[in-house]
C-alpha cells in the first residue's frame, strides 16, 4: 500500500532535516491500519513442527504471506513449497498441551536447492489466475507455480554463454506483475510473465570495468517510481531505472553482502539487511550519501535472514541467529553514532534456533517467523520446550523444532492482568465485544467459527 510521493528522483535535497518524519506521521493518519499491540511480545496461536519433522536436518528457508492474506508460502531445506492456508480453529489448547497443527493446503517439491521464492503480486484468492508463485532452484528453470493445486502453469529459462541452462538467485515481479526479475552474475535478466519460455532480455550491471560485480542475492522494486534496488555478493547496493540505463545511485563498500532489501511504503527509504552482520541500514533516497539509520540485529550466518515492514512502514520486524525476534519504531528519534543507531522498541524469544524469516501479513496483526539452520544443537532442542527460556508473558519459549509459527500481535481484550473475559462468562472476546459464545475477527460475520483465540494457553 503506497504513500502519495513527490516526483523528484532519488539523491534530490528537499526538506530540511525533522520534516521527512513529520510529514510522514501526516500520511500514516490518513491510512487504516492493522492495531499492533506493541506494547508486549506477541501470543503464539499455531505452528507447523510436524510437517517439517519428516526430514531429518530440515529447516526454513524463509516464509512470505500472500498479498491478500489469505495463506502463507514456506520453503524449507527439503527443497519444497508449502502454501498454509490462514486457519480457522477452535480456541488453543488448555495449558500445557501442544499448539496446534498446521498442515499445508499445497505441497510443491522442486529439484533442488530453491535459491529464491516470490508472491505474484496481484494475487487476489478470488481469481484464481492470479494465485502465482515463482520459484527458482539450482540447474533449473524458473518456475510458476498455481497456488491452487501446486500445477506448472510456466517456466522462464535463462543461459550462460555456453548454452547452460543457469537460476537466477534472487527474484521479483515488478508491481504491476508484467515482468518477472531474476539476478545472475553481475547482472539481472527481464522475463515478460505472459510469455513464459526463453524469452528474456539481459541488462549487465556492469560496463567499462565500473559497476556491481558478483551474483545478485536480493532485488526490490520501488512502490512508487520505476526503480528498483540489487544487493550484490560483492557487497554492493545499486539502484537502476526499470526503463534501462545506469545505476542512478551506487555504494560499491558495504560493511556486509546485502541479502534482503525492502523500500517503505511511500519509497523514500531503503532497507538493506546483510549475511553476518549486525545492522539493518536504512538510507533515506533524497539524501543517499550516508545512512539514515542503523537499526542492530545479531546475524551470524550465511543465510539469507529476512525482515518486514507493517503495511504503514513505521515498524520493522526481524529476527536473528539468536532466536529473538526484534521490532524498532523507524519513526522514533535514533540514538548516538554514525550512522545514527535506532534502539528497539521491543525484543522477544520465538525460538531456540535462528530466526531468518519474519512476514507481517498485510491486513491483521499477525505474525509468521520461520526457524532457520541449527548453528549449536543443544540436548533441549527436540519436542518439548519445558526447559526453555521465558519471554515477556512469563510462559516458556517454545521449543527450537517448531519451524514455523503464526503469532498475534494485536489487542487481547484485558487490562495487562491476565484476564481477557467478559464478566460473568468463560468465552473471550476482543475489546467492545458485547456477544457471548463465539470469538471472531474484527469484520468476520461468520456465526459458529471461532477464528482466533485470545486467551494464552
Amino acid at each position: 500500500m503506497a504513500a502519495p510521493t513527490g516526483d523528484d528522483p532519488p539523491g534530490t535535497p528537499q526538506d530540511p532535516p525533522g520534516t521527512p518524519q513529520d510529514a510522514a506521521l501526516e500520511e500514516l493518519e490518513a491510512f487504516d491500519f492493522p492495531p499492533y499491540d506493541l506494547s508486549r511480545p506477541p501470543l503464539q496461536l499455531w505452528g507447523a513442527r510436524e510437517e517439517f519433522a519428516r526430514r531429518p536436518e530440515n529447516f526454513l528457508r524463509g516464509c512470505k504471506w500472500a498479498p491478500d492474506g489469505s495463506c502463507v508460502l514456506t520453503c524449507s531445506n527439503d527443497n519444497a513449497l508449502r502454501i498454509f492456508d490462514l486457519p480457522q480453529i477452535p480456541p488453543g489448547p488448555p495449558q500445557g498441551q501442544p499448539l496446534p497443527q498446521l498442515a499445508p493446503a499445497v505441497l510443491v517439491a522442486e529439484g533442488d536447492t530453491v535459491y529464491d521464492f516470490t508472491w505474484y503480486p496481484l494475487m487476489d484468492s478470488g481469481h484464481p489466475h492470479t494465485c502465482l508463485v515463482a520459484a527458482s532452484c539450482r540447474d533449473h528453470p524458473v518456475h510458476l507455480w498455481d497456488a491452487f493445486d501446486g500445477s506448472l502453469r510456466g517456466s522462464f529459462r535463462a543461459h550462460n554463454h555456453l548454452d547452460e541452462p543457469v537460476a537466477p538467485h534472487s527474484l521479483a515481479f515488478t508491481p504491476d506483475g508484467s515482468r518477472l526479475l531474476g539476478g545472475f552474475d553481475g547482472a539481472v535478466r527481464e522475463f515478460p510473465t505472459e510469455r513464459p519460455g526463453r524469452s528474456g532480455h539481459e541488462r549487465p550491471l556492469r560496463q567499462g570495468g565500473q559497476g556491481q560485480r558478483g551474483l545478485i542475492g536480493c532485488l526490490a522494486f520501488s512502490p512508487s517510481q520505476s526503480l528498483f534496488a540489487c544487493g550484490s555478493y560483492g557487497r554492493s547496493l545499486g539502484l537502476y531505472p526499470l526503463e534501462g540505463g545506469g545505476a542512478v545511485m551506487l555504494w560499491p563498500r558495504l560493511s556486509a553482502a546485502p541479502t534482503h532489501l525492502r523500500f517503505s511504503p511511500c519509497g523514500t527509504r531503503l532497507y538493506a539487511g546483510g549475511r553476518k552482520d549486525r545492522h539493518i541500514l536504512c538510507w533515506d533516497l533524497r539524501a543517499p550519501e550516508r545512512p539514515l539509520l542503523a537499526l542492530p540485529r545479531r546475524v551470524e550466518t550465511n543465510q539469507r535472514v529476512t525482515f518486514d515492514l507493517d503495511p504503514s512502514g513505521q515498524f520493522l520486524v526481524s529476527g536473528d541467529t539468536d532466536g529473538f525476534v526484534t521490532a524498532w519504531d523507524t519513526l522514533a528519534p535514533p540514538g548516538p553514532g554514525d550512522p545514527p543507531e535506532l534502539p528497539p522498541l521491543l525484543r522477544f524469544r520465538a525460538l531456540r534456533d535462528c530466526v531468518n524469516g519474519t512476514s507481517l501479513h498485510p491486513g491483521l496483526p499477525l505474525l509468521a517467523t520461520a526457524s532457520g539452520q541449527r548453528l549449536f544443537p543443544a540436548p533441549w532442542d527436540s519436542d518439548g520446550d519445558s526447559d526453555g527460556d521465558s519471554d515477556g508473558d512469563n510462559r516458556p519459549a517454545p521449543g527450537g523444532d517448531i519451524r514455523l509459527q503464526l503469532w498475534w500481535w494485536g489487542p487481547r481484550g484485558d487490562t495487562g492482568t491476565g484476564d481477557c473475559h467478559l464478566a460473568g462468562d468463560t468465552d473471550c472476546h476482543l475489546a467492545g465485544d458485547t456477544g457471548t459464545g463465539d470469538c471472531h475477527l474484527p469484520g468476520d460475520s461468520g456465526t459458529g467459527v471461532v477464528t482466533v483465540t485470545l486467551c494464552p494457553p
